[in-house]
């Protein structure tokens, strides 16, 4: 019997992106890397953590990792040419990118930044959490890599090892992740670029019926028909067409 190929550990060593990023900082344990981001602003700053114990998610929700099973980094990045409500868009087609590349699965990007894997009852691999400054953009990313299924907090999540692909070397993720995510924002030259367009089509909500649950309580029903020029999802009700800029997007049903 063959012995499993060995993988790198996420340390600063194993990680080397490259420009436009500065050497990756790895921590054994955070409450949150977007909070130790916060404290020393440097554009192109990388911060990982292999434990993170109190980080953030969307609308409040708390994300946390267990040794070895995931990936937490956050990032500072410029403001693109599009605008920085198409930052956690851009960010979410770079890892889309990326965990086709090093694990081969195939995934979909739920507005306005989850990572699904549809062939496993769309259930959400990863997400995404941006933070506005003056210096910039942090973007906070979790990955969920080698968690078990029963290990998984919500039904509604996924691994890539509970997807079929166990094994993936994360720090192999995390840098194809970076390299990714600096072509993109290279590519971004506006709302009518390159980079723009292929979120587009990679966006699994545009053509669903959706519920979009905003953050005063309202409930928004109707059919996602694309994303503006500003990053903004539309949304076709029986009382005209909206731009959402924030909310929970709950998927009614598939194209």
């Amino acid at each position: 019997m063959s012995e499993k190929p060995r993988k790198a550990p996420l340390d600063a060593v194993s990680v080397t992106p490259g420009d436009p990023w500065l050497p990756v900082e790895v921590f054994e344990r955070l409450g949150s890397t977007n909070d130790e981001l916060r404290r020393d602003l440097r554009p192109g700053r990388v911060v990982v953590a292999d434990v993170q114990e109190a980080g953030r998610g969307r609308l409040g929700r708390r994300w946390t990792t267990t040794p070895g099973t995931a990936i937490a980094v956050s990032v500072l990045v410029p403001v693109p040419p599009s605008g920085a409500g198409w930052v956690p868009l851009l960010a979410g087609l770079a890892l889309h990118r990326a965990v086709a590349d090093v694990a081969g699965v195939p995934t979909a990007l739920k507005w306005p930044n989850d990572l699904l894997v549809p062939g496993d009852g769309d259930r959400k691999l990863a997400g995404l959490l941006c933070e506005w400054t003056p210096e910039g953009v942090v973007v906070g990313t979790g990955v969920n890599v080698d968690t078990e299924r029963a290990d998984l907090p919500l039904d509604t999540a996924t691994s890539l090892r509970a997807a079929g692909v166990p094994d993936v070397d994360r720090a192999a993720l995390l840098k194809s992740y970076l390299h990714h995510l600096a072509v993109v924002l290279r590519e971004d030259t506006g709302p009518a670029g390159p980079a723009v367009a292929a979120y587009r089509d990679a966006c699994s909500t545009v053509g669903r019926d959706v519920e979009v649950h905003g953050p005063d309580g309202t409930v928004r029903r109707g059919r996602a028909t694309g994303v503006d020029a500003e990053g903004r999802l539309t949304v076709r009700t029986d009382g005209g067409t909206t731009s959402v800029s924030a909310g929970d997007v709950v998927h009614v049903r598939s194209r």
